[in-house]
């Protein structure tokens, strides 16, 4: 199945590799990924494989999930469509209380106790996700972990999920992507240790010396 949504992604240009020419962050990094996996959800067979895929995470690994929250905004509809997969009650977490009405920051019923788990469509550096699961916390949820469509696998990621006690499990991993975008003849195979450098230490961009 990680294979399958590997496809699926570049297929549609939810994830678009671009070594030669990279992209540049806000943060003025330069990579040669750009994701957008709000692109699924006008693709119903892509948007299918997606949510099962998210579907089958829950399952397998959190058994006990009663309620799926997205991330605002991108995971909003994920954890509707993937709720409606397992029958489950879902919600979603603004980045911020309203200030306005009721002020409230989470949205959907999740009352103290109940067991969550957060939909992500993509993990950078979990920064969204850890401040979903503090407000999840705060209101006295328990959160059992992250089920995400796509992660890069930065090591940035696993140390801010660690020291914030979460654990994410992803449709998709970078090194699946760049293993199927090869074998599909998105990328050539020599490119991949340098798409993989550029992983491991995005802010040092010597990884552009091993793209030919």
């Amino acid at each position: 199945m990680e294979k399958i949504i590997a496809g699926d992604l570049l297929k549609i240009k939810a994830v678009f590799l671009k070594p030669q020419d990279p992209f540049t962050w806000a943060s003025g990094i330069k990579s040669p990924i750009y994701c957008d996996n709000r692109l699924t959800l006008s693709y119903p067979e892509v948007r299918r494989d997606v949510e099962q895929a998210l579907a089958e995470i829950v399952k397998e690994y959190y058994p006990d999930c009663q309620v799926l929250m997205g991330t605002a905004t991108a995971g909003i509809a994920h954890a509707a469509l993937t709720a409606e997969i397992l029958n489950l009650p879902m919600g979603y977490v603004r980045g911020s209380a309203k200030d306005h009405g009721r002020k409230n920051q989470i949205e959907g019923k999740c009352e103290p106790g109940t067991k969550a788990v957060i939909i992500e469509d993509l993990i950078s550096t979990a920064g969204s996700s850890v401040e979903t699961a503090a407000a999840l916390r705060e209101a006295g949820a328990e959160v059992l972990g992250i089920a995400s469509i796509f992660t890069y696998g930065m090591s940035r990621a696993d140390e801010n999920m660690k020291a914030h006690d979460l654990v994410n499990h992803s449709a998709c991993t970078y090194d699946t992507l760049l293993e199927t975008a090869a074998e599909l003849g998105y990328i050539k195979k020599e490119n991949i240790p340098g798409l993989l450098a550029f992983r491991n230490h995005p802010d040092d961009p010597s990884w552009m010396e091993q793209i030919h």
